[in-house]
């Protein structure tokens, strides 16, 4: 059954204007440890791929705030919500904290898709309460 969807969109210029204005502050606001260390890899390499990272992971965290029905208030926070690629590329959330707690409380799930191009990142996120068994 379905809990919640949501979508996003992002323009990657204001992302590139947060970064220039508050560098790694901005960063290690919206970005969980794992996160920041690709995001800094990237950035290293490809700076405006690192900032399309940024961009395509605050997407889909605001998309899954929406699509579980809290918004950017307790538990839901920047860090405790994780965006990973799983070994095929799919994207996907690994929570922490007290989010993660919240979230397996409800028996939910979370399907996510992610993509950008040159000046914007859009997300869209559908959780489900998980079958009964």
């Amino acid at each position: 059954m379905i809990y919640g969807i949501g979508t996003d969109i992002c323009d990657v210029r204001r992302i590139r204007s947060s970064l220039e204005r508050l560098g790694d502050r901005f960063a290690e606001k919206v970005l969980a440890e794992g996160e920041l260390a690709t995001w800094r890899a990237r950035s290293a390499r490809w700076p405006d791929r690192g900032v399309r990272y940024v961009a395509t992971r605050f997407s889909a965290k605001e998309s899954f705030s929406k699509a579980i029905g809290l918004g950017m208030r307790m538990p839901m926070t920047w860090r405790h919500c994780e965006i990973v690629n799983l070994p095929s590329g799919q994207p996907s959330i690994v929570l922490h904290g007290a989010l993660k707690q919240w979230f397996e409380e409800r028996g939910l799930q979370v399907h996510l898709s992610v993509t950008d191009e040159s000046d914007y990142a859009a997300s869209f996120c559908v959780v489900e309460k998980k079958p009964a068994n």
